[in-house]
């Protein structure tokens, strides 16, 4: 469907201060896999913390806690980034930078072409995807749905959505 971007939000609690030895590998890494998501086909937008360059928001909602926020032309070009580039081999890794949680930590949804989302926003459709599970409004790549499907569902009164 033309008009629209995935967006994308994934929160990750630190084992420690991003200053801490813990963490080096991973803030050296994070410049690096930035640049490469900048410049990988179907990229569109980041949330930037500020002036840091590794450009990441921290202790936004919390100690420890990194936000990566980012919008991205299609499905396909979001996977490929995570999945297909030199962002897997970071990816891998992740469970010697970052605590476990039992919850959903990333979610997607649809948004229109140039709008990029508030953070609140972000914020708010993972809360909706701890709460309610996947659905139209708030996404994971395993259960995915097409922005056609994401529209509708935003078209439906509140009562027709909650009958699905």
């Amino acid at each position: 469907m033309s008009g629209m971007h995935l967006a994308q939000l994934n929160v990750a609690h630190m084992r420690a201060p991003k200053e801490s030895a813990v963490m080096a590998e991973f803030v050296a890494a994070l410049a690096p896999i930035n640049a490469l998501a900048d410049t990988a086909p179907g990229f569109v937008w980041r949330l930037k913390g500020g002036e840091e360059p590794d450009a990441t928001v921290t202790h936004a909602f919390g100690d420890h806690l990194l936000i990566n926020y980012s919008v991205w032309e299609d499905r396909e070009s979001l996977w490929n980034f995570v999945y297909r580039s030199g962002h897997l081999p970071v990816l891998q890794r992740r469970r010697e930078w970052f605590h476990r949680v039992a919850e959903p930590y990333s979610v997607m949804w649809w948004v229109e072409e140039g709008v990029p989302p508030s953070l609140d926003e972000g914020m708010a459709r993972l809360e909706r995807l701890r709460a309610e599970g996947p659905g139209p409004q708030a996404f994971t790549f395993k259960e995915f749905y097409e922005a056609g499907a994401a529209m509708a569902a935003a078209s439906l009164p509140a009562a027709a959505e909650a009958r699905k």
